[in-house]
């Protein structure tokens, strides 16, 4: 097999919901922030700025949310069977996102990934205060963590997959030796090596073997 690692993307790809318009139905913003995240993963508006704004709107939310929302979210049509046989074949497998370690991190506790990237929300006296910490992970960021998981395991770049749906996985999806849309934005998908455009993560195993 020609490939040794794979990356995905986790909001609306290895799950199919995104997490911060999950969040947000909590508040009464909850229809603002969704129309802002469409625009986001279209590329109609800045990535970074669009995060500032949505976070910020989910000031003074108490930090139990992340286990309500943990409740709401499903698992992408044949994701866990890709991981499983990914797994069974060797290959490394991360997930980077431009969601929350505050969800993402228990979500896939379990399932002992080899390499996790993430935004982190900032949380204050048990709620959050509007604002993220650290880096936030971008396309740029998207793309430096695949470099990153590469070497990490001294594996070629060209022997990686990439997976993702939304504009921000640009930049990733056109490093890893095999660049994969699924359900994508048309913006990405005009760059991607494969499109999986109905659902069922399986499919990628045609591409695999």
């Amino acid at each position: 097999m020609k490939y040794k690692l794979a990356l995905f993307d986790v909001d609306s790809t290895l799950i199919e919901q995104e997490v911060i318009d999950l969040i947000a139905a909590r508040t009464k913003h909850g229809v603002q922030v969704a129309n802002i995240t469409e625009r986001a993963m279209r590329g109609e508006i800045d990535f970074d700025e669009a995060l500032k704004q949505r976070v910020q709107l989910l000031s003074g939310l108490p930090e139990k949310v992340f286990r309500d929302v943990l409740a709401d979210i499903s698992f992408s049509p044949g994701a866990l069977e890709l991981i499983d046989f990914l797994r069974s074949h060797d290959f490394r497998i991360g997930i980077v996102s431009g969601g929350f370690h505050n969800v993402i991190d228990p979500l896939f506790a379990e399932l002992k990934l080899d390499f996790v990237r993430a935004n982190r929300l900032e949380i204050q006296d048990a709620e959050l205060t509007g604002k993220t910490l650290g880096e936030i992970i971008n396309r740029t960021a998207k793309a430096q963590a695949l470099m990153d998981f590469a070497s990490l395991f001294r594996i070629d770049i060209s022997e990686t997959v990439a997976v993702g749906d939304g504009s921000n996985d640009i930049e990733m999806i056109q490093l890893a030796g095999l660049g994969v849309s699924y359900l994508g934005k048309p913006a990405l998908r005009n760059v991607a090596d494969v499109c999986i455009d109905k659902p069922g993560l399986e499919a990628l195993l045609d591409f695999l073997s």
